[in-house]
């Protein structure tokens, strides 16, 4: 999994800090970054895909006295990507053969045993004490 971090702080201009925040962004969900390089092997030609997930935030303000007028922004996001599947074309046709991330998958599953043993224990000590 790939994880990109990005952010942009700007006092002069704050649009165009959050201008440059956003045109990463868009540029992180490219076509580029889901498809990667097509690889030839013989007659085949496999693909690779992934999935792209951004977030992003960005904020400005202005405030002081009347004689001291300051303005600022920024703003900031990330970007995860992870393979999801790879496109293999050979003269027999295409398929998709997808990417199972087995620890993910382990990961998940443990992390809702425990919120279900933390939810029993809880509904148990609450029966105890009524």
């Amino acid at each position: 999994m790939t994880d990109m971090e990005f952010s942009q702080e700007t006092s002069s201009d704050p649009i165009e800090g959050m201008q440059e925040t956003m045109n990463q962004l868009l540029y992180s969900a490219h076509v580029d970054a889901v498809f990667g390089e097509p690889v030839e092997h013989g007659e085949n030609l496999v693909i690779p895909a992934a999935e792209i997930f951004s977030v992003a935030g960005f904020g400005a303000g202005s405030g002081g006295t009347n004689d001291d007028t300051g303005k600022g922004g920024g703003g900031g996001g990330r970007v995860f990507a992870r393979p999801v599947a790879v496109i293999i074309s050979t003269p027999a046709g295409v398929r998709v053969e997808p990417i199972v991330d087995i620890s993910k998958i382990w990961m998940a599953a443990l992390t809702a045993l425990g919120f279900f043993l933390a939810a029993s224990n809880r509904m148990r000590r609450g029966r105890i004490h009524d």
